[in-house]
């Protein structure tokens, strides 16, 4: 172990290799393949199927395909840098790993913390837009329809307040949580098939919508491709472009989760890398042409819905590919809620392993070699959440902290190739020592700023709370600091 320095002491990558390549009872069954579907079914949800027309009817118009274009640059970033991490340090764990090699157990707990917060409650608030497209897919192909008092969240938020709505809980948000979190305490390879099957079904919706509609463009409908602004910052222009792109920036979360099955993975050092970068560059191609596509065959002013896709394909009056559409969204969401809820218990896992935690967050099954424990307990605060909260509240909270571990991954990248160029890496992102690392702490930081007060105000309540478990059970725990007491 490198030598500790108090809240500062951070871990040695020599033993973290060494623990990775360990048999800590995580069954090593991924390939490259497994790690490009998960990533796509991270990635691939409510961004392609919600964010893209109300990101053209608010701030970009057709210009949203250069939205797309400019958040995709931004990811790539991001993307270099957690792939060159996983190459080195092979662990589960994600960005709070890292961060624990580079910049200290504080700051590793930090953004532990976080990352909890980011996949549990995206998961939440996907699982809430899975009800939304079932209840809707009921109705419109069965007439059946779901009593909105057990379809819904109990409370609303308006403004600065909750507001109680007359519904009593989401159940099928409940159900669909408590399904996965079935699945994923059966094992992770049966998890990476079927998210596999639901990958190759949403994509093939997307191709279908984009083959089928392409031949109903207008072409009228992309002039001006970026509206004039109206006077306004983000209001079309140059501004609503970028402004735009911050919006749809939330449309590539998730290929961060790929990084946290390293320990599941045959290959690591070489398989992360393909995986992260395969899945975010297939999503970049398929959103741009999407986007492109919707706003030619329907006039941008008329897509700020929560369905957008369905009312471009309503304009082509194909009730077929209607259908297809709605069938594609749920299996997409789906795919999110399995790739969330698998990344969450492994941040667990690796903090209960380092101390920072309870032991009983590191238990393994001992048939299906899954961190069952905290796949449980994450599973049920998420059924929990997607049943009673907004999805409002849901999704602003998921964003900021995805960004803030970004930040942090790019800042450790810089770190690492000045204290240690000597560790082999499998992959290595381009540009220098500074160049990638540096792009990719100053985009997600710039796109941190754009997120709202109350956002911001919950993030920090959230950490605040981190911090005092941290100091009240971690600090007293952390293995790191007792190792250091023996001394060598």
């Amino acid at each position: 172990m490198s030598a500790p320095s108090g809240l500062w002491a951070t871990k040695s990558i020599d033993q973290l290799r060494e623990h990775a390549a360990a048999d800590h009872g995580l069954k090593r069954t991924l390939t490259a393949l497994d790690l490009v579907m998960l990533g796509i079914g991270a990635i691939i949800g409510t961004g392609i199927f919600v964010l893209t027309g109300r990101a053209a009817a608010a701030n970009a118009g057709p210009g949203v395909a250069l939205s797309f274009v400019v958040a995709g640059v931004a990811s790539t970033f991001a993307g270099l840098c957690y792939a060159e991490m996983a190459s080195m340090i092979p662990v589960a764990g994600s960005a709070y790993t890292y961060s624990y090699a580079t910049m200290g157990e504080l700051v590793a707990w930090i953004i532990g913390w976080d990352l909890i917060l980011e996949y549990l409650v995206s998961a939440a608030a996907v699982s809430v837009g899975w009800s939304g497209y079932v209840v809707a897919f009921l109705h419109d192909t069965f007439n059946v329809d779901l009593p909105g008092t057990w379809a819904s969240a109990p409370v609303t938020w308006e403004t600065d307040h909750f507001a109680a709505t007359g519904a009593y809980l989401n159940v099928p948000a409940v159900l669909i949580v408590l399904a996965v979190t079935a699945l994923l305490v059966r094992g992770v390879k049966e998890s990476a098939r079927i998210n596999t099957v639901i990958v190759f079904v949403k994509v093939l919706v997307v191709l279908l919508f984009i083959a089928f509609a392409a031949r109903f463009v207008r072409t009228e409908n992309w002039h001006p491709f970026v509206p004039p602004n109206e006077g306004t910052f983000g209001r079309y222009g140059v501004s609503g472009v970028l402004q735009g792109a911050t919006m749809v920036f939330f449309a590539y979360i998730g290929f961060d989760a790929v990084s946290t099955a390293a320990q599941e993975t045959r290959n690591p050092q070489k398989d992360l890398p393909k995986g992260i970068l395969g899945s975010l560059a297939i999503c970049t191609v398929l959103y741009i042409a999407v986007s492109l596509i919707l706003t030619g065959v329907v006039s941008y002013k008329k897509l700020s819905v929560p369905h957008p896709i369905a009312v471009g394909v309503e304009a082509t009056g194909q009730r077929w590919l209607a259908t297809a559409v709605e069938i594609g969204a749920i299996a997409g969401l789906s795919s999110v809620m399995l790739v969330m809820l698998l990344g969450q218990p492994r941040i667990f896992f690796s903090m209960a392993h380092d101390g920072l935690l309870p032991p009983g967050a590191a238990k393994i099954h001992p048939r299906f070699g899954t961190p069952y424990v905290t796949t449980i307990v994450t599973g049920v605060l998420c059924a929990v959440a997607g049943g009673v909260l907004p999805i409002e509240i849901l999704a602003e909270l998921t964003s900021i902290g995805t960004l803030f571990a970004f930040v942090l991954v790019s800042l450790g990248v810089m770190i690492l190739r000045r204290r240690r160029p000597d560790v082999p890496r499998g992959f290595k992102a381009p540009g220098g020592p500074y160049l990638v690392p540096l792009c990719g702490a100053l985009t997600s930081g710039i796109l941190m700023y754009t997120a709202t007060t109350a956002t911001i105000v919950r993030l920090f309540v959230w950490m605040a709370l981190g911090l005092a478990v941290y100091f009240f059970y971690g600090r007293k725990h952390s293995k790191l600091r007792a190792a250091a007491e023996l001394g060598p």
